[in-house]
């Protein structure tokens, strides 16, 4: 099982009387959002190479069997990509704030993980 670690960039929130004042994002929005883009569809999913055929065909033998097949081969590297990918626009500038997603760290182990950062 892997865990996830986000990072964000942005201006500090100054409204005053806005609930999220003092922050760049609520923390619970940033919970909210990498459950509802992400950690819902990958969550006890197994995820598989399209490449890997045999697998593939296995997999779709399994009634109820949660499969995510993925184009690239999900080492910890590809899967930091790819969660970087559909995490960054879900983020980005949420409060006018010039929110931007900055690096996603997925943990393979806890003393094992990889990380993707916005290009800048």
């Amino acid at each position: 099982r892997y865990a996830l670690e986000i990072t964000l960039f942005g201006e500090i929130i100054c409204t005053e009387g806005a609930a999220e004042q003092g922050m760049v994002m609520d923390f619970s929005d940033v919970k909210r959002i990498a459950k509802e883009q992400l950690v819902n569809a990958w969550d006890h999913a197994f995820l598989v190479y399209r490449g890997d055929k045999v697998v593939c065909e296995f997999l779709a033998t399994l009634p109820d069997h949660k499969t995510i097949i993925l184009e690239v081969v999900p080492t910890v590297e590809n899967l930091a990509q790819i969660a970087f990918d559909i995490l960054d626009p879900a983020y980005q500038d949420t409060y006018g704030n010039c929110l931007r997603l900055q690096q996603v760290r997925i943990y393979e182990t806890p003393n094992n993980w990889a990380d993707c950062r916005q290009q800048e």
